[in-house]
């Protein structure tokens, strides 16, 4: 269940696009709303579309690691310098999101890999049936959010509205991502409550 580059894929766009192909696992990352200044999220933004449009698909190997250091790993590493309030550091805040992703596991997704950093989160999954990632996203987003600012007696805007999502090409993608979740609990202090599932793979 890897992007397959012989098959349609779906495509979905907000300020960012994002892609489905069927059943193929995604890997996909979220942020509390108040985790990046705006303006830095622009600019990166910005710095990556021109990129892009010079660097015009399909990408070998090296382009596409390429890409992925200079926008995704950067952006994960502005993410990790824990700007914000930082809400999920509560062990009871974070359980919350876990409860959200375990909530339809086996009904409308199949769940394998999660962390719930400080002011982010990082998800491996792949949609089941006719249901499309984006539901499945809007679903885990809009009740965390209901339930996390209820147990914080606050109202508004919770997570940032747009998610970054990948499409998995491969098991040997799919195994770094894996290893790339397990691994982000590391980066926290020590005392820090971590909360992150390793799953079993496919």
């Amino acid at each position: 269940m890897f992007l397959d580059p012989d098959k349609a894929i779906e495509k979905h766009r907000g300020n960012l696009p994002h892609w489905q192909q069927g059943e193929a696992w995604l890997f996909v990352t979220w942020r509390l709303a108040d985790s990046l200044p705006a303006s830095v999220v622009k600019d990166l933004l910005l710095e990556k579309l021109r990129w892009e449009q010079s660097h015009p698909k399909p990408w070998n190997d090296a382009t596409r690691k390429e890409h992925n250091r200079l926008f995704t790993l950067r952006f994960e590493a502005l993410l990790d310098n824990a700007h914000g309030n930082c809400v999920l550091r509560d062990p009871d805040i974070a359980t919350i999101v876990a409860d959200g992703f375990h909530h339809f596991d086996g009904q409308r997704y199949r769940l394998d890999s999660y962390v719930v950093m400080p002011n982010h989160v990082h998800v491996l999954f792949h949609p089941l049936g006719d249901h499309l990632a984006e539901d499945i996203l809007h679903t885990w987003k809009r009740f965390t959010a209901r339930e996390i600012n209820t147990a914080l007696g606050q109202s508004g805007q919770l997570w940032q509205h747009e998610s970054w999502d990948r499409l998995i090409r491969s098991y040997k993608h799919f195994a770094w991502v894996r290893r790339y979740i397990a691994k982000n609990p590391a980066k926290l202090p020590p005392d820090t409550f971590k909360l992150w599932q390793y799953g079993e793979g496919v």
